[in-house]
C-alpha cells in the first residue's frame, strides 16, 4: 500500500474548510466575535505571522481581519495510530517487494489563527483592562470554534466510508508578538492508502 498523492493536501483544505466554517458560525452566535479571517489559506512550512489586523479590506470583503492558516508539521508511518512507530519496536520490513504500509499513515497539522491584540495608545499608555479582557474573550472563544471544529466537523470529511481517524492535539495560545496574538491547534489524521504502482506503470 501507498498513500494517494493528493492524500495530505485534502487533509489540510479539509481541516482549513472546517475551522473556517466553524468561525463564521461563530460569529453570528456571539456577539462581537469575528467570523473566519479574509486571509485564511493552507501555508508551506513554518507560518509566517505576516498580518493580524485587515490586510485585505475584510469590511468590503466580508471577512473578518486576522489570519488563520493549517501547515504540516510531519508525516510519519503509525502502527497504533497516533503513536509514531519510531517509539515502538519494528515489526515489519519495508523493500522493492514489499511495499505494504503500516496500518496508517499520519500527518499533523497545525492550525493557526492569529487576531489583533491590543497595544500602547499614541501617548504611550498601556491597552485598558476592557480591551485587554475583550480581546481575551475573542481568544477563548476562538480557542473552544477550533477545537471544536476539528473534532466535530473534521471527522466527517473525505471519502472513506466510516469518515477519517482524527486524533485531536493541544491547544496553546501564542502571543502577544508584533501586535498578534491567537492559538495554535495541533490535529493529526490517519490518511487512506493505495496500491502500490506496478514497473512500467505510470
Amino acid at each position: 500500500m501507498a498513500l494517494m498523492l493528493n492524500a495530505v493536501q485534502d487533509v489540510a483544505e479539509a481541516v482549513l474548510g472546517c475551522v473556517c466554517a466553524a468561525l463564521q458560525d461563530a460569529a453570528s452566535q456571539v456577539e462581537g466575535q469575528p467570523g473566519c479571517p479574509c486571509r485564511s489559506c493552507v501555508v508551506p512550512g513554518a507560518v509566517a505571522w505576516d498580518g493580524c489586523d485587515d490586510p485585505c479590506n475584510a469590511t468590503l470583503e466580508g471577512g473578518a481581519g486576522g489570519q488563520l492558516s493549517v501547515n504540516v508539521s510531519r508525516l510519519y508511518s503509525s502502527t497504533e495510530f497516533p503513536t509514531a512507530d519510531r517509539t515502538l519496536p519494528p515489526t515489519q520490513a519495508r523493500g522493492r517487494t514489499m511495499c505494504a504500509a503500516p496500518p496508517a499513515m499520519a500527518v499533523e497539522l497545525v492550525v493557526t489563527l492569529l487576531r489583533c491584540a491590543p497595544s500602547f495608545d499614541e501617548g504611550g499608555c498601556p491597552p485598558s483592562c476592557e480591551a485587554l479582557g475583550e480581546a481575551a474573550r475573542i481568544l477563548h472563544t476562538d480557542m473552544v470554534v477550533v477545537r471544536n471544529a476539528v473534532e466535530c466537523c473534521l471527522p466527517t470529511t473525505g471519502e472513506q466510508r466510516r469518515g477519517r481517524v482524527v486524533f485531536v492535539g493541544e491547544s496553546r495560545t501564542v502571543g502577544p508578538q508584533g501586535l498578534c496574538v491567537g492559538l495554535e491547534q495541533r490535529v493529526t489524521v490517519a490518511l487512506p492508502g493505495c496500491l502500490c504502482p506496478q514497473e512500467g506503470t505510470p
